[in-house]
């Protein structure tokens, strides 16, 4: 691993690095927080457009994290530096918009292995560099990557003991940002776009999956909630299989990172008592 910077923050350090990924093919960047003495180790994926610098830099979250002792891996959002014709053509789809997921159709799945990447390689690897592999593991994120939290959290079941969203894509398969990805990276037979979804894959669940609850915060504000964001479904589907869910909705609130800094200690704080007790 390359360190591009650290920085000293609330007795902690925040740190920038650079490595070479076997799952993606290509160099990949992330952001982590090591606060003075970790306890549990919180994964935060970011949304469209994003890098592993917009919740580092945007989201204030170190010094709570400091407090409660929560290191923070912040990873980018794609790969980048692959060069495919029209990666870049579009704000919704390519560069920075990987939706978490391995694509399946050429010549997306080559590179774009982001949940093979996150779970394979960078998790594991970071545990081992940082003496961070036995703490209690939980994930988080904001718009696309509160989907990738959602849904990754449900396919991996155990892999996390807590999770949280901002705004996420709840549905996919039933909104354009969702179809527009899911056509692109995983090809035209919807069935396959199943378990990529949050909503689908919590209605299929046998038991709760979460019984200590999941966080969701919401602007009413926000301009992408009635077609691409959708929470209205999420929430049936955890109602309908027992999960406890705390869909908090605000008034005023947007899309944004203003949104995020204003709820994001709660989100920390949930992850503590469901990580730590």
């Amino acid at each position: 691993m390359e360190l591009l910077s650290q920085h000293a923050a609330f007795g902690g350090s925040q740190r920038f690095y650079r490595h070479d990924s076997r799952e993606i093919g290509l160099p990949m960047r992330f952001a982590l927080f090591l606060p003075p003495r970790p306890r549990a180790l919180l994964v935060y994926l970011a949304g469209l457009t994003c890098s592993e610098e917009t919740f580092t830099m945007k989201a204030g979250a170190q010094q709570m994290a400091a407090e409660l002792g929560l290191a923070l891996l912040m990873p980018d959002t794609s790969p980048r530096g692959a060069n495919i014709p029209g990666e870049a053509e579009s704000w919704d789809f390519g560069l920075a918009a990987s939706f978490y997921l391995d694509a399946t159709e050429p010549p997306w799945n080559r590179h774009w292995r982001m949940e093979s990447y996150l779970l394979e390689e960078l998790l594991p690897r970071v545990g081992a560099e940082f003496g961070l592999a036995a703490l209690p593991l939980g994930l988080f994120g904001h718009s696309m990557g509160g989907h990738g939290a959602l849904t990754l959290a449900l396919r991996h079941p155990g892999r996390f003991g807590s999770v949280s969203a901002f705004a996420p894509v709840c549905a996919p398969t039933q909104c354009p940002w969702g179809r527009k990805a899911f056509a692109g990276y995983l090809g035209a037979d919807e069935r396959a776009w199943a378990a990529h979804d949050a909503s689908l894959l919590m209605r299929v669940q046998p038991r709760p999956p979460y019984p200590g609850g999941i966080l969701i915060d919401q602007g009413l504000a926000d301009k992408f909630l009635a077609e691409q964001l959708r929470p209205e479904l999420f929430e049936a589907a955890c109602a309908a299989v027992g999960q406890p869910l705390t869909l908090r909705r605000h008034e005023g609130y947007d899309h944004g990172y203003y949104f995020v800094a204003s709820f994001v200690d709660d989100h920390l704080q949930h992850h503590a008592h469901q990580l730590l007790g």
